[in-house]
């Protein structure tokens, strides 16, 4: 029975293409958008690159999100996980685009423009003496180069984790699954690394006179969150059109239900830490960034994060029930991806919209263009590739796979 379903070989096929044009499709129309409301709106792209770098965020922790999730298979030996490892793989090795498309940022940095990140305007720097103690690692050159690191690591690392594991697939002997184990460890810290200092540098540096060393795991709780929640999506939409309906089954679910549960509680739990922690040393540095956010229209903002990140979907995913009833399970996820779009919102826009929350069309926009452009680079790096690692050492465990 597993031999059979090993041997079936679920592929995208022609989909790849269908699926990848509409995508493009709206990824090319919502960008044109983007530029069109960006341009009119005569702040010189504020708003525009707030927004863009909330949506190359989002799209980025779902990557990052994945990246992680394979690379703690291969360090555990995990068995239950091969028939959905594929797509998290899939969505690991998917974050060159997103490099490309935060590129435009990367330049403007460069170009000494302040809009986004105040410390590109050498005169401010040196006007501010907090900032030009700062200078040193806040410089847009050295900016630059971090984050040519920054995504350097992880397009490498997740490449070689699907080529790999694709190699498995037609190889005769363990010897790629082995190769996975062994480098297992060494991405981990890689990983871990990267993700924290890009923090720092995409997000936290928007108001550098600010800091959090929190920041970084908070940053990694909301992206492998975003991930099982994509998980769950992208495989209960690719069982709608005829993939991966014996592979995948409700055992998978949930299993991906209770990671999707527990990260929403160690988010909450990082949140809540990092928020007590500024709280209760009460210093203006650390304070005003708070204060900020649980003021006016922010503060509501805050609120929906409070109980649409944490209290509600902790209620929904609680029960056994909710993660073995896949309806249920896929409501979540979809709400989860959502906050998690809310959250990166709240992160930054407090920056350009001093004077409320304000979500607009140009932040829908840029959502849609570089979600439109990941999804048909996501079906390009699907192609001819198996949706599952067919011949993976412990694929009928996967498949046999069943909770107690």
């Amino acid at each position: 029975m597993t031999h059979s379903l090993a041997q079936q070989t679920p592929k995208l096929g022609s989909r790849a293409s269908r699926w990848g044009a509409i995508a493009l499709g709206i990824g090319v129309v919502a960008l044109a958008a983007a530029a069109y409301l960006g341009w009119s709106k005569g702040d010189g792209f504020k708003r525009l690159q707030h927004a863009w770098l909330v949506a190359c965020a989002f799209y980025l922790s779902i990557s990052l999100g994945g990246l992680f999730f394979v690379i703690i298979q291969h360090l555990t030996r995990a068995g239950w996980s091969v028939v959905v490892r594929r797509v998290a793989e899939l969505v690991a090795a998917n974050t060159l685009v997103i490099a490309i498309l935060f590129a435009p940022l990367v330049v403007m940095v460069l170009r000494g423009d302040a809009s986004l990140y105040p410390w590109a305007d050498a005169e401010h720097v040196h006007a501010e003496p907090l900032l030009a103690a700062k200078a040193p690692w806040l410089d847009p050159r050295f900016f630059a180069l971090r984050c040519v690191v920054y995504f350097g690591t992880w397009w490498l690392i997740g490449r070689w984790l699907l080529k790999r594991s694709t190699e498995q697939d037609a190889a005769t002997g363990v010897e790629p699954t082995l190769a996975l184990e062994r480098r297992a460890a060494p991405a981990m810290v890689g990983f871990a690394l990267t993700i924290n200092f890009a923090a720092f540098d995409l997000l936290m540096s928007i108001v550098p006179t600010w800091y959090s060393t929190m920041f970084g795991v908070y940053i990694f709780a909301g992206s492998v969150m975003s991930f099982f929640a994509f998980s769950v999506v992208a495989l209960r939409f690719l069982q709608k059109n005829g993939l991966l309906d014996r592979e995948v089954n409700v055992e998978h679910y949930h299993d991906l239900g209770k990671f999707l549960f527990a990260f929403v509680f160690f988010w909450s739990y990082v949140a809540f830490s990092q928020f007590m922690l500024i709280w209760y040393a009460d210093i203006p540095e650390e304070t005003f960034w708070f204060k900020e956010r649980m003021e006016g229209s922010w503060a509501i903002v805050s609120t929906v994060l409070l109980f649409g990140h944490f209290v509600l979907p902790f209620a929904g995913l609680l029960s056994r029930h909710a993660k073995r009833r896949l309806g249920i399970l896929t409501f979540w996820a979809v709400w989860l991806l959502v906050m998690q779009a809310v959250d990166l919102f709240w992160l930054v826009m407090p920056s350009a919209e001093h004077g409320g929350a304000l979500v607009g069309a140009i932040d829908i926009a840029c959502l849609a263009a570089v979600g439109g452009i990941w999804a048909f680079a996501l079906t390009k790096l699907a192609g001819e590739r198996a949706l599952i690692p067919v011949n993976d050492p412990r694929l009928s465990q996967s498949l046999a796979f069943e909770n107690f």
